[in-house]
């Protein structure tokens, strides 16, 4: 592509026309012929990161949903139901349940291994925590959401969670299904 110069006049300032249309030229120029340097991809950035995306159906409300996962009391009973706090180590934690329904507020789960806040909550709706396990090291946080949304008579929950360890997704997975749906599934049938 040729860039021809807009022809300007000897000791005057380019006219709003020829900047515009100067600054347009360039941009194109650019876009077309990119520098090695920008057309490069950063070496700061995970193109191979893991991430969990589950889907699940409960036979109870949004609300109903919501509140298991959001009430400190609810969840505590949830936990008590799940494969974790089953086994002998967990089950002598006696670090109780702390969860809350207000954005900014600090959880701590399962015995106090499973720490973090609430950065979003709409009720009903959606959760969006930053979470971690206590064996991460410090100041890894990653980032889990619950999104409900009503499916007839139950509710359909769609989680994704990104932002952790490399390596631990299947140690994760296996454990929102054993810890969580599970045990929220024998809570909200009883």
């Amino acid at each position: 592509m040729v860039v021809k110069e807009m022809p300007m006049t000897i000791g005057r300032a380019p006219t709003r026309r020829q900047l515009i249309t100067g600054g347009a030229l360039a941009f194109v120029g650019a876009a077309l012929h990119p520098s090695p340097v920008l057309a490069e991809p950063s070496s700061e950035v995970s193109h191979t990161a893991e991430a969990i995306h589950q889907e699940r159906q409960f036979k109870a409300s949004p609300k109903r949903v919501y509140e298991a996962l959001t009430v400190s009391e609810q969840f505590a009973k949830v936990t008590q139901l799940s494969a974790v706090m089953q086994a002998a180590v967990m089950a002598k934690m006696h670090k109780p349940t702390q969860v809350s329904q207000k954005a900014g507020s600090a959880f701590a789960l399962f015995g106090g291994y499973i720490v973090g806040r609430q950065i979003e909550l709409i009720p009903n709706k959606l959760i969006v925590q930053a979470w971690r396990a206590r064996s991460w090291e410090p100041g890894i946080y990653s980032v889990a959401t619950f999104a409900f949304s009503g499916d007839g008579a139950g509710t359909k929950l769609v989680f994704d969670h990104a932002g952790f360890p490399r390596g631990q997704a299947e140690h994760l997975a296996s454990g929102w299904q054993g810890n969580y749906w599970e045990p929220l599934e024998k809570f909200l049938g009883a």
